[in-house]
């Protein structure tokens, strides 16, 4: 059995067994996406996206492995909170996170800590090498820019 399920529904793909190894697919989490998104705009308030893909050596998007996209899964599940979710922005090739933020805060170097903190845990499961294939934006949608 593959460790990737990819549906065309919305739906969980699972990376590994039990409801922590689920992940939204691509519909599912772009509609969830456009939910918080608009609701962060009425509440001017920031939301994060964070992005991971593969690059090569030509600076190209790859597609993750199964094993690779398990280890990213794990790894950006194991850096947002339970309110957070994770899921496929690009079926295959890129993974992605929303982090939602409940309060007004300073902009600052947030989006800077976040990607920072995905490194770390995706380094934790891959290696630095392999980690450092990889490439992380955080990006700052919605709400004001307060700081």
């Amino acid at each position: 059995m593959p460790l990737m399920n990819l549906h065309s529904a919305p739906a969980f793909s699972e990376f590994s067994g039990g409801r922590a190894g689920q992940a939204y697919n691509e519909p599912a989490f772009r509609y969830f996406l456009s939910v918080d998104r608009s609701r962060a705009l009425r509440a001017q308030r920031a939301l994060y996206l964070v992005l991971v893909a593969v690059r090569e050596g030509t600076g190209r998007r790859a597609k993750l492995t199964n094993s690779t996209a398990t280890a990213v899964f794990e790894g950006l599940s194991a850096s947002v909170r339970e309110v957070d979710f994770v899921g496929w922005y690009q079926e295959g090739h890129v993974a992605a996170a929303v982090l939602t933020q409940g309060v007004r805060a300073p902009t600052g170097q947030v989006a800077t800590v976040i990607a920072a903190r995905v490194r770390s845990e995706l380094s934790k499961r891959l290696g630095e090498v392999q980690a450092g294939n990889l490439r992380v934006r955080a990006l700052r949608l919605g709400g004001r820019a307060d700081g």
